[in-house]
């Protein structure tokens, strides 16, 4: 496995490469992370993944200075995977300038976009670049953000950039919580608590299986009961699965949304639902 920093190199090893899947990251990795990279294995020859915390997708008085940097550690656990190659820029490579051209993804001020200003954007112009260096022909998202992969899904239909993308499905604990970088910031009795917003989404998507139309009031209820447990709810929601917008009537193929703050670690979830 070769670990490159600078995008010079990193070109001249993937110049004649055929079949590049890649997987981008901002390091921390846990089993999620790595299980896209066994997704990424399966679509092609020359598995590529970088590691990169992207200043651009974090707001004032977010925690981008406390991300967690682990680079020894992840490289160790992606070359037991069998990556081929790590791109770790830093952020005078990959933004030797002011970024003064950002792409502007749908639901920009939407669900997380209301919460995060400008963390999409941020989103989508970092992988756009990335793309336009590894020049891969798939890329693997997980599906826990489903906005993150809505937006990217849509920045290359946009733009018709060749690249396939596809989604990893959620990995959880075995209680349910789905894993995340940011799960080690909670504390020992809020890690206990942390399941129950898996809980309260997996009890709406059992309602709305049970025949429940009123979105609204699965969702005010979520809020409520989230609250009550010392929750501090940014949203849930119902929404169409392929546009995320607000489900029409007789639509079957939904997605149940939340993101929430237990302490100060905010988390993010979904669940899929076909009825």
């Amino acid at each position: 496995m070769q670990v490159i920093p600078a995008i010079s190199e990193l070109r001249q090893r993937l110049r004649g490469e055929t079949s590049i899947s890649f997987v981008p990251t901002m390091g921390n990795l846990h089993g999620g992370h790595l299980d896209l990279v066994r997704i990424a294995r399966k679509h092609g020859k020359c598995v590529v993944v970088s590691i990169f915390v992207n200043s651009l997708q974090f707001g004032v008085n977010e925690d981008f200075g406390k991300y967690p940097r682990t680079l020894q550690a992840d490289c160790e656990k992606l070359e037991q995977c069998g990556v081929d190659v790590v791109f770790t820029p830093t952020e005078l490579e990959l933004y030797p300038q002011p970024q003064l051209v950002t792409v502007e993804p749908p639901l920009e001020n939407d669900l997380c976009g209301a919460f995060r200003p400008g963390h999409f954007r941020g989103v989508a112009t970092v992988v756009l670049k990335l793309f336009n260096i590894v020049q891969p022909h798939t890329a693997v998202f997980g599906r826990k953000d489903c906005q993150q992969l809505y937006a990217v899904r849509q920045m290359v239909s946009q733009l018709n950039l060749p690249v396939e993308i596809i989604g990893g499905d959620t990995v959880r604990e075995p209680d349910g919580l789905a894993l995340s970088s940011r799960n080690q910031y909670l504390s020992t009795d809020e890690r206990t608590r942390a399941v129950f917003l898996y809980q309260t989404l997996a009890g709406m998507r059992q309602a709305v299986l049970d025949g429940t139309k009123d979105f609204v009031a699965l969702e005010r209820q979520a809020v409520q009961e989230l609250t009550a447990r010392g929750w501090q709810v940014d949203y849930v929601a119902v929404r169409a699965r392929n546009s995320l917008t607000l489900p029409q009537s007789g639509e079957s193929d939904l997605v149940i949304l939340a993101a929430a703050r237990l302490g100060q670690t905010r988390l993010i979830d979904n669940l899929e639902v076909c009825i």
